[in-house]
């Protein structure tokens, strides 16, 4: 069975669709709008080929309303972008965001699977990087062979006492300086790592005729380019809900135990 995994797109349909990887079952965990331009094309997607998809904070935000204040950082991109979104949307979009689990659980090829949008404990907004010890904690009592997570934007896996915690990385708005779409498939019990380039300028020159501040669309325009935002390196507190901009590097890949 190969599996296609894939998290925060940010309404960034250029980068979405240049995704063309075989698969048998898609795994979707969350965060298909806000901060792009095409929010409406991402969710239809998500409708049409996710075979399981959960949902994210910032799809949370959007499909109840919640108003964001802050002047820095991707919270500022947030309070700028999110009033277009809900009007993007058409009614079945809208009730799909609304009606997306928060976890979900399935068994592929054997293997048990928890998804969740940030960490068991707090499925939409914990922050939590590739540290072991940390994982061990929220992973005590969950039962499950991979945990599948997304929201800090940046691929890594991890080894966590018989279970595999994979974070595809973003394939709309990559935060670790490759602005590459990037995604994970797994495959033969294999987890890799993809990226895949895509039309940048076109998600661009459709952020560019939003209706958003003239900041907000410079601010877009750097991360997509660059693969993080203005200044990130020397000021990690200007990501939003307490994110770090470091780099986390790269990993190898994980080979997963065969079902007996």
């Amino acid at each position: 069975m190969r599996i296609l995994v894939v998290s925060d797109i940010h309404a960034n349909w250029p980068a979405l669709a240049a995704i063309n990887e075989p698969h048998d079952v898609c795994l979707c965990l969350g965060d298909l709008v806000d901060y792009g331009p095409d929010p409406g094309e991402c969710v239809r997607w998500a409708m049409d080929h996710a075979t399981y998809a959960i949902r994210g904070n910032h799809d949370h935000g959007v499909a109840q309303g919640i108003p964001v204040t802050g002047d820095i950082g991707f919270r500022y991109l947030t309070k700028v972008s999110r009033p277009s979104m809900w009007d993007s949307l058409a009614p079945e979009e809208r009730r799909y965001l609304l009606q997306l689990p928060v976890t979900r659980r399935v068994t592929l090829a054997g293997k048990r699977f928890l998804l969740v949008h940030a960490t068991p404990r707090d499925p939409l907004d914990e922050y939590l990087l590739k540290d072991p010890e940390i994982w061990a904690r929220r992973l005590q009592n969950v039962e499950a062979d991979i945990v599948c997570v997304g929201h800090s934007h940046m691929q890594f896996n991890l080894q966590v006492e018989g279970t595999v915690v994979l974070n595809p990385g973003s394939v709309g708005l990559p935060r670790d300086g490759d602005p590459r779409a990037a995604y994970a498939i797994i495959d033969d019990y294999r987890i890799e790592f993809k990226r895949v380039t895509y039309p940048v300028e076109a998600t661009i020159a459709r952020i560019e005729a939003m209706p958003w501040s003239q900041r907000a669309k410079e601010m877009m325009q750097h991360a997509l380019r660059s693969g993080r935002l203005p200044g990130i390196t020397s000021n990690p507190d200007a990501l939003a809900d307490v994110e770090s901009g470091d780099d986390l590097g790269d990993y190898p890949d994980t080979v997963l135990e065969s079902p007996e």
